[in-house]
């Protein structure tokens, strides 16, 4: 099964916008956000950190002259800078603007798509309601996972299918047309929720055999020794993915720590979004090294042990060591994950 993106539904605070000149992924999740002039050629990739009073938002849109607003519950917060949180105020949403499955700007208005009810609202304010109208959306705009608008044209990303993960570029939601498709540039995808299964393979978890011991004589002896075993994270092929990066990022997020962020929220989502459902906060994310671990075990006459340590990666590469160790009396590994389950995303 080809792994897909995590639809916004299921992603809470990820969302795109758009003005004149640049398109942006909203990783609120990731307390960032990315900026591009292009994302099917990837030109331009710049990653800001998000305000904290700009955080949290349940949807994110920029209108064309450079004012973005963060939608929370049932109201919004506008701004010019969602890295320094310029010039916010904050307003209401007037009732028949709330409740929206996504929300957009362009030709001078904001949308708001009432996805499940296949229809949407056009306002000039969504505080007011001004010169509202209402729409059917067109059968071939209702699917998509994300939408953003700029200055002229809509977007949105549809379902993955045989061509892979791609945008369309509209300007009419509920005629008949044929919008340009683009397909989304490898260095953009990784930042993509549930993308970086998609760039570098789908998360696995197995049980690795350490050592196996032997007792091949007729009587029980002890073994008494140390392991070696690898505990950390294997750090390379994740930065390899944010070195195609500018990070104009706070100083608490230093280099790497994007990516471990993308990597942890890639081994949390479920296997439809190619991750594998756990949480692994709670392990240890520094550098992979090497350590040695005391075992002191007796062995029955005739039998073998079996020591196993838990592995996570991506495609085929391990890159996270966890620490769980497991004794087995045959060549069999354990079938349990030893990690916490994450929510469903």
């Amino acid at each position: 099964m080809v792994p897909q993106i995590v639809p916004k539904s299921k992603a809470p605070g990820v969302d795109f916008c758009g003005v004149d000149e640049y398109y942006y992924i909203i990783r609120s999740d990731l307390g960032c956000y990315m900026r591009s002039t292009n994302f099917h050629e990837g030109k331009d990739l710049e990653v800001f950190s998000l305000h904290n009073s700009c955080r949290g938002g349940d949807h994110y849109l920029a209108h064309e002259d450079d004012l973005f607003y963060i939608i929370k519950g049932d109201h919004y917060r506008r701004v010019s800078n969602m890295n320094q949180d310029k010039s916010a105020v904050v307003y209401s949403l007037h009732p028949n603007c709330q409740g929206g499955d996504h929300y957009l700007s362009a030709f001078g208005h904001f949308y708001i798509i009432f996805q499940k009810k296949g229809i949407y609202r056009k306002v000039t304010n969504m505080n007011t309601d001004e010169d509202a109208d209402e729409y059917t959306l067109h059968p071939d705009c209702r699917n998509g996972l994300y939408y953003w608008g700029c200055k002229d044209y809509y977007y949105f990303v549809k379902p993955h299918d045989e061509w892979g993960i791609q945008y369309f570029k509209s300007t009419n939601f509920h005629e008949k047309e044929d919008p340009n498709t683009f397909s989304f540039h490898e260095t953009v995808v990784p930042f993509l929720p549930g993308g970086l299964a998609i760039a570098l393979g789908e998360c696995f978890g197995k049980w690795e055999a350490l050592k196996t011991i032997s007792n091949d004589s007729n009587s029980p002896i002890t073994w008494n020794k140390k392991i070696t075993k690898k505990v950390g994270y294997k750090n390379s092929k994740m930065n390899s993915v944010e070195n195609h990066w500018k990070l104009s990022m706070t100083a608490s997020y230093q280099s790497g720590a994007l990516a471990e962020s993308i990597a942890k929220y890639q081994f949390s989502v479920s296997t439809e979004h190619g991750g594998k459902s756990v949480q692994t906060e709670s392990e240890d994310w520094s550098e992979a090294t090497e350590v040695e671990e005391s075992v002191n075990v007796t062995l029955e006459p005739k039998s073998q042990l079996y020591i196993w340590q838990y592995q996570l990666g991506l495609g085929k590469e391990p890159i996270l060591f966890c620490r769980d160790m497991r004794f087995t009396n045959d060549a069999t590994p354990p079938t349990t994950i030893p990690l916490p389950k994450s929510s469903d995303k």
